[in-house]
């Protein structure tokens, strides 16, 4: 896999001119899609400006001041994806990747906060020992015991670095969420319905109540629950 991709094609909410220079480093294979992440380097220099250029960014990550999840990644590379907690201990700064209206970006928060992430359940498997293996939206895998709460679309706040299960949030009416991709990206209320689909060639859609109205969006794109 080349290192560096073409600025014409980089996702549209990074924030660099892509004429300045030809070429642009490109996010490594990981927990997130190159489309809807941003690589370390990038939010050092580009974002956050805590570095003038990639020399000085690469400084920063090598001497392991750069947390995601309480985990030091090194890599300039390395993709930040939804709801990763970027962290620098060194200046005590935390931030949160969030689902803005034009693509990922990064919310600054409370150090209280940045001990939990929201995530939102993508599979579900059962596994020998009648236990369940949970497969979160960043990669993360956990096993759960008999107990069969917890499905594909709710979404779960838990601790990190641990796994453990803080809250369990479904995806029923009434319950705060946010539109994570699509049109609507960003936008946030409560849930109205949840409308399953019916035949094979439908996808399940989730009505929301926001401030400006009603908002219907594929259930894909919908993620539940809310950080406390």
């Amino acid at each position: 896999m080349s290192m560096h991709m073409k600025r014409y094609s980089m996702p549209g909410f990074w924030p660099m001119g892509k004429k300045v220079e030809k070429f642009v480093v490109t996010p490594m294979p990981g927990p997130h899609a190159k489309r809807s992440s941003i690589p370390l380097l990038i939010i050092l220099r580009d974002v956050l400006r805590f570095a003038r250029n990639a020399k000085e960014a690469s400084l920063i990550l090598n001497k392991g001041e750069v947390l995601i999840d309480k985990r030091p990644v090194k890599d300039g590379k390395h993709p930040a994806g939804l709801m990763d907690i970027v962290e620098f201990p060194t200046i005590k700064r935390q931030f949160r990747v969030v689902a803005g209206t034009k693509g990922m970006a990064l919310l600054e928060i409370p150090a209280k906060e940045s001990s939990s992430k929201l995530c939102s359940i993508k599979g579900k498997n059962a596994i020998k020992g009648g236990k369940f293996q949970i497969t979160l939206h960043d990669g993360r895998c956990i096993l759960v015991g008999k107990e069969n709460k917890y499905k594909p679309g709710d979404s779960l706040l838990i601790e990190v670095p641990g796994q453990k299960i803080l809250s369990h949030w479904q995806m029923k009416a009434g319950v705060p969420a946010m539109i994570v991709s699509g049109k609507n990206m960003g936008v946030s209320g409560k849930i109205k319905d949840v409308h399953a689909r019916r035949k094979m060639q439908e996808k399940s859609r989730v009505v929301l109540l926001t401030k400006s109205g009603e908002i219907e969006t594929l259930k894909d794109y919908v993620l539940v629950g809310e950080v406390k």
